[in-house]
């Protein structure tokens, strides 16, 4: 019995695709629905469903940026099928195996086909997938695409840092964190009033964030660029930075100190 979580911030459509999936797949259960794309993150974390019909389009969060979330994370992976009303959003990487498509309005025939894609991934998935990061950067490329194709250059960097806090997820806008530094199999993201751990490495989070805003200074820390407050010549070449309204300072390499000649 598969489970199922719907999001989508028009009521009229997401009841809908509701009723059309209820007839046309019996045996998957709707287990939540999200008017918004960070709702349907942390309906995501609390029900753990196998299929996830994401609206591209949403205030708060986009449905693109709830995939990357979503389909990035170490929990539970799920099956993402997008639901667009423009049809040339529905590109070639829409069938690459990560990713479906349904259009507004939903088309029985091809809601169908969607379906009969799910009940045939559905049933090969008994197994975990060998090559996890494969399919990580496999999204993340089809997101990419989508979001040129779309015209929204917001979703080329990452908004938000999704951060296990207990029980609880923690959504955290990204212009918040202060610097990131990361050991073997952490990194600490550290903000102005907490600290949290992720289980993502500098390496890929230096390919997912904005280098306007955020720079790496050492290869175990990257730092927001509105959190520095100055830089001094340390020994060996290297520069001690110092941040606002912090006591710490932190160590800035020689191989990167060259991006505060102009300080």
């Amino acid at each position: 019995m598969p489970s199922v979580l719907i999001a989508d911030d028009e009521p009229l459509l997401r009841e809908q695709l509701k009723s059309r999936l209820n007839k046309l797949w019996p045996e998957g259960t709707i287990v939540a629905e999200a008017v918004n794309g960070a709702e349907a993150l942390a309906l995501f974390e609390e029900h753990q469903p196998d299929v996830v019909f994401l609206d591209i389009h949403m205030p708060v969060m986009t449905g693109l940026e709830a995939a990357r979330l979503i389909g990035g994370g170490r929990s539970k992976r799920a099956h993402l099928v997008f639901v667009t009303a423009f049809d040339e959003h529905a590109v070639e990487a829409f069938e690459r195996g990560a990713i479906d498509y349904v259009l507004k309005p939903f088309n029985e025939p091809r809601l169908l086909e969607t379906i009969s894609r799910l009940r045939e991934r559905l049933d090969t998935a008994a197994e975990p997938s060998a090559d996890a990061t494969s399919e990580e950067q496999n999204l993340a490329s089809v997101l990419r695409q989508l979001g040129d194709r779309m015209g929204l250059p917001s979703v080329q960097y990452l908004r938000w840092i999704k951060a296990s806090v207990g029980q609880t997820v923690r959504l955290i806008p990204v212009e918040e964190v202060v610097y990131f530094q990361s050991d073997e199999k952490y990194t600490r993201v550290v903000l102005d009033d907490a600290e949290v751990l992720i289980r993502k490495p500098i390496k890929e989070l230096l390919e997912e964030l904005d280098p306007r805003l955020f720079w790496q200074i050492h290869r175990a820390t990257v730092v927001n660029t509105r959190a520095i407050a100055g830089v001094v010549r340390g020994l060996r070449d290297q520069g001690d930075l110092k941040l606002k309204g912090r006591a710490e300072t932190l160590t800035v390499s020689r191989n990167f100190t060259h991006l505060f000649k102009q300080m």
